[in-house]
């Protein structure tokens, strides 16, 4: 998968922080922003939203994901996740599959308000996934 431009990925930070401003936290107070870069150079973002019945919460990741599907993108180049706080946070188990679906082989990147980066891969964050060609 090709990498975002270094333009691209600016857009990708500033919308992943502003994102994460809009987010509903109100239990754990954990605010995250996410912004993810399809096919064809369209962002998309999103933030987490929590529930009184934990087990209904969606994470920002998810949340900018099923935004793009639902405006017919399917193809994932990458994903942008940023939390307000001193180190980087790496998506959750249910987002690296989720975002396994639409981009097995998008980059991963998550950034704080630190210099701390983390950039890898979605196959090194999830080796060996379980997706759609297990199917047939």
């Amino acid at each position: 998968m090709k990498a975002p431009t270094p333009a691209q990925l600016r857009k990708l930070e500033r919308a992943a922080r502003a994102a994460a401003t809009e987010a509903y936290a109100p239990y754990s107070r954990f605010r995250v922003g996410a912004a993810i870069l399809m096919e064809g150079g369209r962002i998309f973002s999103g933030c987490n939203v929590e529930n009184a019945s934990y087990g209904l919460c969606n994470c920002a990741e998810r949340t900018a994901i099923f935004s793009a599907v639902a405006a017919g993108r399917r193809e994932l180049r990458c994903v942008l996740v940023y939390t307000p706080t001193k180190t980087a946070t790496m998506p959750c188990g249910a987002c690296r599959q989720v975002i396994n679906e639409f981009g097995p082989e998008a980059c991963v990147i998550s950034i704080c308000d630190s210099r701390e980066r983390i950039e890898t891969t979605l196959p090194t964050l999830l080796p060996g996934a379980f997706g759609p060609a297990d199917l047939a």
